[in-house]
């Protein structure tokens, strides 16, 4: 990708990009106010005592709206203000920790316009760990067409995410 402007417009945009990088090093109160900020009060995502001798788990872990976050942040990291999800699905795989080095890579799959006018990117997302693929994610984000085009101004019929 190539641009002159701080984020991309739909032109600049092209197949088999790659997204920047995001690397985070996840602790115990990432996980634990990930799990506060949904309202998810299951103690595997709080309790190291419960989530170790009564889950099996090796430690309290991300929940999945956690994780739907930094996917949505990293994408929009990438976008810039103008960008705006249309839709996003992923699917777990394995579990993120404190103490995990969790990396977050995307590749632009496909690029084009809707009926609208809409300019539309989808790519593929993955969360790993170590290398091992804990969670990966397809989206499909709205993009600038141009520098006067705002998807955040679209409405009604069209928006069609």
């Amino acid at each position: 990708m190539t641009t002159d402007t701080a984020h991309p417009l739909l032109g600049d945009v092209h197949e088999g990009d790659t997204l920047p990088e995001l690397s985070y090093d996840v602790t115990a109160t990432t996980v634990v106010l990930g799990a506060l900020a949904a309202r998810d009060w299951r103690p595997m995502h709080h309790d190291h005592d419960f989530a170790v001798n009564r889950n099996g788990t090796r430690n309290i872990f991300l929940n999945t709206p956690n994780q739907a976050a930094w996917f949505e942040r990293f994408l929009t990291d990438w976008s810039g203000p103008e960008g705006r999800l249309g839709r996003m699905k992923f699917r777990m795989k394995g579990s993120v920790f404190p103490d995990d080095t969790m990396v977050l890579r995307g590749t632009v799959t496909s690029v084009g316009t809707d009926d609208t006018g809409c300019g539309w990117v989808e790519v593929l997302v993955s969360l790993t760990v170590d290398d091992d693929l804990k969670t990966d994610c397809t989206a499909r984000i709205a993009l600038p067409v141009s520098a006067g085009d705002n998807p955040w101004a679209r409405k009604g019929h069209q928006w069609q995410p």
